[in-house]
This record gives structure tokens, sequence and C-alpha cells, in this order.
């Protein structure tokens, strides 16, 4: 099996000559841009813990036996890039993800208050020959957020994989953002 395996901003494949147990024979390539955003789109991830929560969600996604390629946050929403294993429920992780991080924020008190993330995600799958492209567009999100706002980014998402959404469900928005 391949997996994506990102060495210095590179992306390499990897061989796994040891299937999982019950998925021999099985070769996949799946790839997945997760997007998702604090609840009421509050500007609450502190960014002298950015890198420390970072760690921790890489740390939920290898436990959970998946690849996570790269992550980004700002101060309201998230970015990840993950290999998929076939054997892992998208909605599973990103339930654990998300149930895990927000524990991990209450329990360190970066936030006044109860931390939750909004419901739901976003998911967009990207080929192998796409990943460099998507990992500097995660890597780069506060370049990014200078010229466009999270609520464009992600209407601009869905509509380029050509998802289609109601726009009173998609997000809580902030007015102005």
């Amino acid at each position: 099996m391949f997996v994506a395996q990102r060495i210095s901003n590179k992306t390499s494949s990897v061989r796994s000559d040891t299937p999982p147990e019950n998925m021999a024979n099985t070769y996949t390539q799946i790839y997945i841009h997760v997007v998702f955003a604090v609840q009421g789109r509050h500007s609450l991830l502190p960014r002298q813990h950015k890198e420390a929560l970072h760690k921790y969600i890489t740390g939920i996604t290898r436990n959970k036996q998946q690849k996570l390629i790269t992550v980004n946050s700002m101060p309201d929403h998230i970015h990840l890039l993950i290999g998929l294993k076939p054997d892992m429920a998208l909605s599973d992780l990103m339930r654990d993800i998300k149930a895990n991080s927000s524990r991990y924020i209450n329990q360190n008190r970066w936030v006044r208050g109860k931390f939750r993330w909004q419901e739901g995600f976003g998911a967009f799958s990207y080929s192998r020959s796409q990943l460099d492209t998507v990992i500097r567009y995660i890597d780069s999100q506060e370049l990014h957020h200078a010229k466009i706002s999270f609520k464009d980014e992600y209407l601009d998402l869905l509509e380029k994989f050509q998802i289609d959404y109601d726009e009173r469900y998609v997000f809580d928005w902030m007015e102005g953002t």
C-alpha cells in the first residue's frame, strides 16, 4: 500500500509491505482536504497554542492509523489534508478529531467558557498529482485570508467541487465574515 508522507514540504510515496489484516490485496490512494470551523465562527483558536493543537490532531489521526499530511488553522477554522485508508469512514475520523481536540482545548482552558467545533465539515478529494498544490494552499492560510474571507473561501471550494448546498445551512456565519 502506498501512503503519502510529508518530508520538508515534499510528498513521497512510502511502501508498507504489511497490509491490514482484513484488507489484503486492497490498494488505495485517497487524499482528502477537510475544513471545519469553530462553533459560531468565533475566533477562539489562540495563535500561541496553534502548534500544540496541530500536534494533538496529528496524534489523534495517527492513533486511528490514518496519515495527516498537513494541518493549518486560523483563529476560526482549520484545514487538514489526510491520506485516508479505506477501512476508516471519514465521518468517524472527523467525529473523533473534533471531539478529542475540543476536549483538549477545554482541559487546557485556552478559551473562556466551553469550546466547540461547529457541526459538519467540508471534505474535498484530490489526486496524488495535486498534493503539492494543496499542501502549499493549506500552509499559506494566513496569506490567503489577508485577501479572502473564510466564508468566501469555503463557498468557493463548494462551487469548485460542484457540491450542491443551501447557504443557510453551510455554517453559522458571523456578520461581516
